[in-house]
C-alpha cells in the first residue's frame, strides 16, 4: 500500500502519523484520501476496522482554522459508542495542531453540558442525528461555518430511521462545500441520499469481504423448533470466555438472552429498546470478561469494536450474504483463528447456498443432532465480576482512585483488578469474580478522594 509520505500533508501531520506508527495507507485511505484532501464528494463502501475513520479524519483536520473557533466540519455517527470511538482518533489525529477543540454530542446524556461546551464553540462536532438534530431545533448549534459533512456507517443510521434528521441537518450546512459518505453496504436510500446532497461524488468501494481462512465456519440443519436446544449445548460444549450470538429481531434477541440466563448461562442482550445507560453497561460487561455471551441483532452490534471475540453464533441464518461475512469477521482478527457456527431451517437452505457463492467456497450443511452429553456440564461462569460506582468523570473520579482504593493495605493484588470504566456520572470495575464480596467490602468500609461513594455488585 502507499506511504502516507506521498501525500501532500502538512509537515505536523506527517511527524503525527510516523509517532503513531501509521505509514502505509490501508485500501480504503489509499482510494479516498486522496479525493478527500483534494475537497471532492465521495461516497466510500468500507467496513468497521478499515480505516475509513483517518479516510476521512486527517482531510478534516488539514483543513481547520485553528483560530476559528466555530464548527468547521461535523461528522455523523449511528450510536455514541461510534461516536465516542471517531472522537478519540479525531483527537489523535489533530494531536500536533494547537487549541483543536473536537466536541461530541450524543443522546443518552444530559443536554445541559453540552449547551455549555456549546457556547465555548468546537472546530468539528461528532454526533448522533437525534441529538444533533436537538441542537438544532434549540438554536443551539451553528452549522453556518461546516465546510463538510461526513455521514458514518450511513446505511446503518437509515436502518435506524434517521433519514429524516440527517435531510434536516444536512439542509442546515448549507455552505458545506464536501459531503463525505461512508457505509458498508450500498442500498437504494443510501444512493437517493448521494444524489439529493452530492456533487460528483468519487466513489470508492474496498473489498467487503473478510479473510475467513483463519475462521472455521460450522453449518447445521436444525428443525425451527430445536434452535434453543442447538444453542444451549453448543455452548455447553465449546465452554468459550467469549461469544456473540445475533438474531434478526429485539424481541429474538430478549427471549434467547433471558432463556440463556434461566439456564444458568451469563448473557446479555443488545437492542435498539435499550437506554443508552442500560447498552453502556452491557457493553462494558462483555467487554471485561464478567458476561461471556452478547445476544444481540444486528443493526445494535455494527460499529462494535469486540476484541478477543471467540465464537460467533447466527442463531437465524442473515438475510444478506454481505451481512454474513461482517457477523463472522468479528472472529478471527489479528491472525487469532476463529469460529463461526450457524442454524439453518429446511426453509433457509438457499440462503446457504447464496453464502456459499458469495465466499466462493464449498459449505457443508450438517444435520444436528442432540448430544447426549453429561448433565454434570455446567455453562460456563465468567472470570470476573462488575462493580458500578455512582459517580463518574463529572465528580473527579479517575481510574487511579479506583484502582487505589482496591489495592490498598490489606486489598487486592493489581492484577486482580480488570478493566476500569469512566462514564461521566457512573464507573464500572472488574475484578475477580471470587473477590467481588472482598472488593465490594473493602469499598463500601473505605473512601475514595475523602468521600463515600455508593457501589454495588451488578453481576449475578
Amino acid at each position: 500500500m502507499p506511504a502516507f509520505n506521498e501525500l501532500n500533508l502538512s509537515q505536523a501531520m506527517q511527524t503525527n502519523l510516523k509517532e503513531l506508527g501509521y505509514l502505509s495507507m490501508t485500501p480504503i485511505q489509499a482510494q479516498s484520501l486522496p479525493a478527500v484532501l483534494g475537497g471532492k464528494d465521495v461516497i466510500a463502501k468500507a467496513k468497521t476496522g478499515s480505516g475509513k475513520t483517518a479516510a476521512f479524519g486527517i482531510g478534516l483536520v488539514e483543513k481547520l482554522e485553528a483560530k476559528n473557533f466555530r464548527a468547521q466540519a461535523l461528522v455523523l455517527c449511528p450510536t455514541r459508542e461510534l461516536a465516542d470511538q471517531v472522537a478519540k482518533e479525531l483527537r489523535r489525529l489533530a494531536r500536533m495542531t494547537q487549541n483543536i477543540k473536537i466536541l461530541t454530542l450524543c443522546g443518552g446524556t444530559p443536554i445541559g453540558p453540552q449547551l455549555g461546551s456549546l457556547e465555548r464553540g468546537a472546530h468539528i462536532v461528532v454526533g448522533t442525528p437525534g441529538r444533533i438534530a436537538d441542537h438544532l431545533r434549540k438554536k443551539s448549534l451553528d452549522l453556518s461555518s461546516v465546510n463538510t459533512v461526513v455521514l458514518d456507517e450511513a446505511d446503518r443510521m437509515l436502518d435506524m430511521g434517521f433519514i429524516d434528521p440527517i435531510r434536516n441537518i444536512l439542509d442546515h450546512a448549507t455552505w458545506r462545500k464536501q459531503t463525505l459518505l461512508f457505509s458498508a453496504t450500498f442500498p437504494e436510500q443510501i444512493e437517493n441520499i448521494s444524489q439529493e446532497f452530492q456533487k460528483d461524488p468519487i466513489q470508492v468501494s474496498v473489498d467487503e469481504t473478510h479473510n475467513t481462512a483463519s475462521i472455521e465456519q460450522e453449518f447445521y440443519l436444525i428443525d425451527k423448533s430445536s434452535r434453543m436446544d442447538a444453542l444451549e449445548q453448543t455452548l455447553l460444549h465449546h465452554q468459550l470466555e467469549s461469544t456473540v450470538v445475533f438474531c434478526h429481531t429485539k424481541q429474538t434477541t430478549a427471549d434467547v438472552a433471558r432463556q440463556l440466563n434461566n439456564s444458568g448461562f451469563a448473557a446479555l442482550a443488545l437492542h435498539g429498546d435499550l437506554a443508552q445507560k442500560e447498552r453502556d453497561q452491557v457493553l462494558v460487561r462483555f467487554a471485561n470478561r464478567s458476561t461471556s455471551i452478547l445476544v444481540a441483532t444486528d443493526v445494535a452490534a455494527r460499529g462494535l469494536d469486540i476484541q478477543g471475540l471467540d465464537l460467533v453464533v447466527n442463531y437465524e441464518i442473515p438475510r444478506e450474504e454481505a451481512v454474513y461475512v461482517h457477523r463472522i469477521g468479528r472472529t478471527g482478527r489479528s491472525g487469532q483463528s476463529g469460529l463461526a457456527i450457524s442454524f439453518c431451517a429446511e426453509s433457509e437452505t438457499y440462503k446457504v447456498d447464496a453464502i456459499a457463492d458469495y465466499l466462493k467456497q464449498g459449505v457443508e450443511l450438517v444435520p444436528w443432532t442432540p448430544e447426549k452429553s453429561s448433565s454434570s456440564i455446567q455453562p460456563y461462569m465468567p472470570t470476573m465480576i462488575t462493580l458500578q460506582f455512582d459517580e463518574g468523570k463529572k465528580n473527579k473520579l479517575r481510574p487511579g482512585d479506583i484502582l487505589g482504593a482496591l489495592t490498598g493495605e490489606s486489598g487486592l493484588d493489581g492484577s486482580q483488578v480488570g478493566k476500569i470504566d469512566i462514564f461521566p456520572f457512573t464507573a464500572y470495575v472488574a475484578v475477580e469474580r471470587n473477590l467481588g464480596k472482598k472488593a465490594l467490602k473493602l469499598l463500601l468500609n473505605g473512601k475514595i478522594k475523602g468521600r463515600k461513594i455508593k457501589v454495588r455488585l451488578i453481576d449475578r
